[in-house]
């Protein structure tokens, strides 16, 4: 008798939207996701360093001549910044200008081997989440590709950092003032609802092309899209959290110095697996599933037995060739003694 499906069983053949997200969290176990997730980590914040020192050693270049611009960003990164991390960074950015020559070539020799690190990396995790196992190609190549990988994902992410950087406020001032709406009901949580959506379009615009275009493997580009939307979502969402977890930590000394490291860490190894999460769920779609190569069975290996029995085979031979005859001659007799009828 057949064991009667379980309760699990039932519920993803009833939804199928509960047996794909469940195909998803098994393709996310099978290829080892919290393991890639932590290498992605490890190298994210590996990268982080000289990416900050490229950073300041351009903004010193930037800044060197103009005291004025360097005053009022000064003021901006400190009203932005809570506690004391925005006089921090204020501080870094004088440093930045007077050695901002030495910074930047020791940042960008220091950028470029973390960053070809971390996407590769990246990459490799992304790949297997597809189910299948990153080729093996030339080292050359495998740089000049992820070189060139890496900075399409940096033009995304700037594209996505200049429509973000529209603040509810900044919409306000910008659309909002010339209508004579700005005191209007309702007009500032609208506003924060449409700078919300804005952001959510940019970081959907960034991990549609992580998803979609960072596997070494051509992916259906519709489920890319879709588990892409649903990222950008989670990343926004968690993104307000993390906000909220560094202005309480920065209010007090030891959170403000050990209170950052701590976030970074924790919110990149979460967006992590929430990327390789919904890179799963992309991987396991209808369509995705049909245009997966099928692999080919594993080599079967015959294998006849050979019994080799130890003894003499002439000798052999002969007793049983005279346990035959002496079995004819004895069946000969019987039948000569049977009566004639």
């Amino acid at each position: 008798m057949a064991d009667k499906p379980s309760f699990l069983d039932k519920q993803r053949a009833k939804y199928p939207w509960f047996d794909h997200l469940m195909r998803a969290v098994t393709r996310f176990n099978e290829q080892h996701g919290d393991y890639y997730a932590a290498g992605i980590t490890y190298f994210s914040v590996f990268a982080l360093a000289p990416l900050m020192l490229v950073g300041f050693a351009t903004a010193g270049f930037v800044l060197a001549r103009n005291e004025t611009l360097l005053a009022d960003l000064q003021t901006a990164i400190s009203d932005e910044l809570p506690g004391g991390f925005g006089e921090q960074i204020g501080e870094l950015l004088e440093h930045a200008i007077e050695q901002r020559g030495t910074a930047l070539s020791i940042g960008l020799i220091l950028a470029l081997y973390a960053g070809l690190g971390w996407i590769g990396n990246l990459r490799k995790a992304l790949t297997m989440q597809w189910g299948i196992t990153p080729p093996k190609l030339n080292f050359i190549t495998t740089k000049i590709s992820d070189l060139g990988v890496m900075a399409g994902l940096f033009l995304a992410i700037g594209v996505s950092l200049g429509l973000t950087a529209l603040s509810a406020t900044q919409l306000m001032d910008f659309v909002l003032s010339p209508l004579g709406l700005y005191d209007a009901p309702g007009v500032g949580v609208a506003a924060r609802i449409v700078s919300f959506l804005l952001a959510v379009a940019a970081t959907w615009l960034v991990f549609t092309w992580v998803i979609a275009k960072l596997p070494r493997y051509p992916v259906a580009i519709r489920s890319a899209v879709r588990a892409a939307l649903g990222m950008a979502i989670f990343f926004e969402i968690f993104k307000q959290f993390g906000q909220i977890y560094l202005t309480g930590v920065m209010n007090n000394p030891a959170g403000a110095v050990f209170g950052p490291i701590i976030g970074i860490l924790v919110f990149v190894y979460f967006t992590a697996r929430a990327l390789l999460l919904f890179t799963a769920w992309a991987a396991t779609s209808s369509e995705s599933m049909e245009l997966a190569p099928v692999a080919p069975p594993e080599p079967v290996m015959i294998n006849m037995p050979v019994v080799v029995r130890e003894g003499n085979a002439v000798a052999a031979g002969i007793a049983a060739f005279g346990i035959g005859a002496a079995t004819v001659v004895g069946l000969s007799a019987l039948r000569r003694k049977e009566p004639q009828r």
